[in-house]
């Protein structure tokens, strides 16, 4: 494919439909600047060789007409002189330079022509390639939110958010058995404490009394002595 044809090609094409084409519109943006990028390049370097051919085309066509005028000037002064033969030869030369005249001119006007349409093409490609860096950040932000979205949507999507309740409220029930469970041990072994409690209060008393009984009896025992 021609470098002009492929520039066409750009040309031709919308930016957000190559984007909805693409699988990785990231990577699509970035290819297709790139791809801009070089058919500017190549595009410059044609209009340069355009540009030269023109000058070319033109100083050919200037040249022709100078040779044309000089035969004429030439024809004039023969017969100023007087020798027609002279100035008819002269004349036959500037006839033959007339034609060159109008060859060159149609091939600069053509040359010209095509160089001004290949000029327009580069302008628009620069102008579309800074469209395309403008819009490149934020082409590329808006697909990573889309595939931020998407992906959320899937996982909401796929979450079964009465099974995961059902789930919070068997496990909480759970917890609750064991709560009960455990005050009810906790309540058991607080029992067990306070029988032990008292058998040893009722032991201790009954020891306590003893020793008053035999405290007493001590004391009147020693009374009598004394008496």
């Amino acid at each position: 494919m021609g470098v002009f044809q492929r520039l066409s090609d750009l040309l031709k094409s919308n930016v957000n439909d190559l984007i909805d084409r693409a699988e990785d519109p990231e990577k699509m943006v970035k290819q297709l600047i790139i791809d801009m990028q070089k058919e500017l390049n190549k595009s410059t370097q044609a209009y340069g060789k355009a540009k030269a051919s023109e000058r070319l085309a033109e100083k050919q066509y200037k040249n022709a007409q100078r040779i044309s005028a000089d035969w004429e000037s030439k024809a004039k002064a023969a017969l100023v002189a007087g020798d027609q033969e002279l100035a008819k030869k002269a004349l036959a030369k500037k006839v033959k330079a007339d034609e060159d005249v109008a060859s060159y001119k149609e091939m600069y006007e053509t040359i010209s022509n095509q160089t001004d349409a290949i000029g327009d093409q580069v302008e628009v490609l620069k102008a579309k390639l800074e469209e395309a860096k403008s819009r490149q950040a934020m082409l590329i932000a808006r697909s990573q939110m889309a595939d931020t979205q998407k992906e959320l949507a899937k996982n909401i999507g796929g979450f079964d958010a009465s099974s995961s309740i059902e789930k919070m409220n068997r496990m909480e029930e759970k917890i609750v058995r064991k709560e009960a469970e455990a005050d009810a041990f906790a309540e058991i072994a607080g029992s067990d404490d306070d029988t032990v409690d008292s058998f040893e209060k009722l032991e201790t008393d009954a020891k306590v009394d003893a020793e008053l009984q035999r405290l007493m009896a001590e004391m009147n025992g020693s009374g009598s002595d004394a008496e």
